[in-house]
């Protein structure tokens, strides 16, 4: 039988301006380790710490743009274009432009703060 997920998780997100986070399938919502699922609004402005992440992170950009750093560049994410980064890869997620960012984050294995590894 299908599992009705009813309601997301609001996720505490890093980074300033704060961003919204609501998990639908992942560790917090429905404890799954396997993939994380998560709709993302980032507010114009808004940065975090960089990160090198032991998961994969397929990102699909709904409105505005996404900055994603790496080691060697900067790559800009337009609405209606996606990204993946890979496990153990440096990453550093922005949203610079006013009109901010919304996104859908899939992230294999599931996101965990264990996991994540932020830069200090």
């Amino acid at each position: 039988m299908p599992n009705l997920i009813g309601s997301p998780t609001r996720v505490e997100a890093a980074g300033t301006p704060p961003k919204l986070i609501d998990e639908y399938i992942g560790y917090e919502n429905t404890g799954d380790t396997r993939v994380s699922i998560a709709h993302m609004c980032s507010p114009g402005g808004w940065e975090e710490p960089g990160q090198r992440p032991e998961f994969h992170e397929y990102t699909v950009v709904l409105k505005g743009m996404l900055r994603v750093e790496y080691k060697g560049g900067v790559l800009e994410v337009e609405a209606g274009r996606a990204i993946h980064t890979k496990p153990g890869e440096w990453v550093r997620y922005s949203t610079p432009r006013e009109e901010g960012a919304e996104y859908i984050s899939v992230c294999m294995p599931a996101f965990t703060r264990a996991t994540v590894h932020r830069d200090d």
